[in-house]
């Protein structure tokens, strides 16, 4: 879409919302907000780049009959190349999801009760890094392991607010999903040998109940009893829940809660975001032929990263990323490695929006 024409979207949108009649109606009131929002960085940086602009050509025209505003100048052509190249981010055709909450799932892979530990230090590394952004996080299902891991787990990820572009929790995780392997010395390793195991990450962008329909008919619930680390029961009624979505064959179970109705809500709202998942799954393989992207939202059958702890180094197979600092985006400090993976991303977008 062209600015002039965002240009009159914004003003137009501007005066519905100072419309109190608008107000009435709280569902239209909030989608005109959320448009607004989405809207102001650029309205907000083309009117900076227009002063910008304005004030160089002022300063250049200055400069002729005095030197001083020369250096003013070349100042205000630097703001004004940073500003068009944000204004050409800002435009770029955004995933439909990008203001979406995330789930996501962290699963045991090969290796036993060491796999599951490393599936626990995914956790603490993702909710780390989400308290340092400002988002809210909710464990929706877990089942731990002995040594204090997951065998699995079921993670809600929530934005605070409506985000920037490119600043919410699915923009900055959609690209987690996939294999991630680590090399190091298990704890239960008595030799000192160097072992390599999995954990899987799935992450899908969460889905409104209006979004999806699910048909009662197309699903098989089943209850049983939770249980904890090691099979050991720490329920005596049958509150856990198993919903099998029989088109798709998606299964999901759910027992962290006390109520086999809370359990099914949990599980439902998984069920939905899978299936939101999968629906735009199919969009992106038939757009796949136009475009592959090098990066993209993936489950858990492709190795994407390796962790290896005997050379603290961390690597992004999937772009090249490599740094020796495992220890600190182990402690939360993911911005470097999510980066190169958006970097990626947007100069791909970039490509094809101006090819």
């Amino acid at each position: 879409m062209k600015l002039d024409d965002l240009l009159g979207e914004y003003y137009e949108l501007e005066q519905q919302l100072a419309d109190p009649a608008v107000h009435a109606d709280q569902s239209r009131a909030r989608t005109l907000s959320k448009r607004y929002s989405q809207l102001t960085p650029v309205i907000s940086a083309y009117r900076e780049l227009m002063q910008v602009e304005s004030d160089l050509e002022t300063a250049k025209e200055l400069a002729a009959e005095d030197s001083a505003f020369a250096e003013e100048a070349r100042q205000l052509d630097k703001s004004r190349e940073e500003l068009t190249e944000r204004l050409h981010y800002l435009l770029i055709p955004r995933d439909p999801a990008d203001e979406k909450n995330l789930i996501m799932e962290v699963k045991a892979g090969e290796g036993g009760e060491e796999s599951a530990l490393f599936a626990g230090d995914l956790v603490r590394m993702y909710l780390r890094y989400a308290e340092r952004q400002g988002w809210k996080t909710e464990v929706i299902d877990s089942t731990p392991s002995e040594l204090g891991g997951y065998k699995d787990i079921t993670i809600a990820f929530k934005n605070k607010g409506t985000p920037e572009p490119g600043q919410g929790v699915w923009p900055q995780l959609k690209f987690e999903g996939g294999v991630h392997r680590v090399q190091r010395v298990p704890v239960t390793e008595s030799q000192g040998r160097i072992h390599t195991s999995a954990a899987g990450v799935l992450v899908v962008p969460e889905a409104e109940e209006v979004e999806v329909e699910i048909n009662d008919n197309d699903l098989r619930i089943d209850v049983f009893r939770s249980s904890g680390p090691g099979g050991q029961s720490v329920n005596t009624t049958d509150s856990a829940v198993r919903i099998t979505h029989l088109p798709s064959g998606i299964v999901v179970s759910c027992q962290n809660e006390k109520s086999q109705l809370q359990n099914k809500e949990q599980a439902l709202r998984i069920l939905r975001s899978r299936l939101l998942a999968e629906a735009q799954a199919s969009v992106d393989a038939e757009a796949a032929a136009e475009r592959k992207s090098q990066v993209r939202t993936v489950d858990r059958s492709e190795r994407v990263r390796t962790y290896n702890f005997p050379e603290n180094r961390i690597s992004d197979h999937r772009v090249g990323y490599k740094a020796y600092n495992l220890d600190q985006v182990l402690d939360g400090d993911l911005g470097g490695v999510l980066q190169a993976l958006i970097d990626a991303d947007t100069k791909e977008r970039l490509e094809q929006a101006s090819s």
